[in-house]
């Protein structure tokens, strides 16, 4: 990664090589372990305003997922069971053998994955701004298929060229936010700034490729809901996300032991940035339950 990275008080980073692939991580803070994971179209920066708050309770480090901030860039092994393996395999690096995980977008599904593929590594999950993999139907019956064009936009070879400039990453985060404190034309260039870069640009298109490919038939036909959730899980998502709407985030108790799932009035997609307060209070109550 070219750009300087941005500077958060209390966090420091290091850079690690796992299987001859480098992975950033940010950490702040002392104590039993949580994993924060972010989602597209961002890094570990979106926890900037989450981290100090966990910190003062928690050993808290954020990941950069492969191919995105400042991890090494990746052409392959996008697909999400595999970036669930490189969270568990950065986990050993670190010597944790179970943590707390906070997840949003892409970060709390493979969360999602972890947890049913690894429970054993997920003490409990807060998954953000993202439902449960267990929805039911076809691409043409998938409820929220109007609202997620976005998909088939960034998995499309015109996206390295839309990202090239400056404003595309930028607008699309303000569209899909309702409350832009906390994410103004500076924090929001962060981001477009760094997905400039031809290189991040194609990985975040192979994320979405590989998804639209390989990933959401076997979804949509059920394979983790024969898995069953039993690892104990919270999902907050925004009322107001016009990513996602609040018929995804339903029915999805009788594949988990242990699942809740809160609406978060007047928030769009970013719960971390928008509502960050909120997030850090309702994960510690969560993880102390």
């Amino acid at each position: 990664m070219a750009h300087e990275m941005p500077q958060v008080d209390g966090v420091s980073h290091r850079f690690l090589n796992v299987d001859g692939f480098g992975f950033h991580v940010a950490e702040a803070g002392e104590g039993d372990p949580v994993i924060l994971l972010h989602g597209w179209p961002q890094h570990w920066y979106c926890w900037r305003l989450v981290m100090p708050i966990l910190a003062e309770n928690y050993r808290v480090i954020a990941i950069d997922l492969r191919g995105f901030g400042w991890t090494d860039i990746a052409w392959e092994g996008l697909d999400k069971e595999s970036m669930a393996d490189d969270v568990a395999n950065v986990l050993a690096e670190l010597g944790i053998e179970r943590a707390r995980f906070v997840g949003h977008d892409w970060g709390g599904w493979i969360g999602f994955l972890l947890a049913l593929r690894r429970p054993e590594l997920v003490e409990r999950l807060v998954a953000l701004s993202i439902p449960p993999p267990f929805v039911k139907g076809n691409l043409r019956s998938f409820p929220a298929a109007p609202r997620l064009r976005h998909l088939f936009a960034v998995a499309s070879p015109m996206t390295i060229k839309r990202m090239r400039r400056l404003g595309y990453v930028s607008r699309l985060i303000k569209r899909w936010s309702k409350d832009h404190t906390n994410l103004g034309k500076d924090i929001r260039r962060i981001y477009a700034r760094d997905l400039r870069a031809s290189t991040r640009a194609r990985a975040a298109m192979l994320l979405y490729r590989t998804f639209l490919r390989s990933e959401i038939g076997p979804v949509l036909a059920g394979r983790y809901r024969k898995q069953g959730l039993t690892v104990p899980t919270l999902v907050l998502h925004g009322a107001k996300d016009p990513v996602l709407p609040a018929s995804l985030f339903q029915g999805h108790e009788r594949y988990a032991g242990d699942l809740t799932v809160e609406e978060v009035p007047d928030v769009g997609h970013f719960l971390p940035e928008e509502r960050p307060e909120l997030v850090a209070r309702r994960a510690h109550e969560f993880f102390r339950a």
